[in-house]
């Protein structure tokens, strides 16, 4: 969906503010307190509703994985030891 509205920027106690109304209060899923993002611009901003990160409930915690492992377990010694000229000279 794509709008173009013409608004305001206008004073808003010490700051300045935009006012969501008309067909921009109708935006699907914009309700009072929704979480956003304003990304800004060198000529102006967009404004995004926040995407709740998404849960997953894996089959093992950290804790779980991690049990029991030492370095003969974790195969330290199997480690990879970097040659000289693999090393970033800065």
């Amino acid at each position: 969906m794509s709008l173009k509205i013409d608004a305001k920027i206008q004073k808003w106690g010490s700051g300045l503010g935009l006012k969501i109304s008309g067909p921009m209060k109708d935006i699907p899923h914009f309700f009072e307190n929704t979480p956003v993002t304003v990304e800004v611009f060198e000529d102006g901003f967009t404004i995004k509703k926040v995407t709740p990160p998404i849960a997953i409930n894996l089959p093992y915690s950290e804790e779980q994985l991690l049990e029991g492992l030492n370095p003969y377990t974790a195969h330290a010694d199997l480690l990879a030891t970097p040659l000289d000229s693999e090393w970033l000279n800065e």
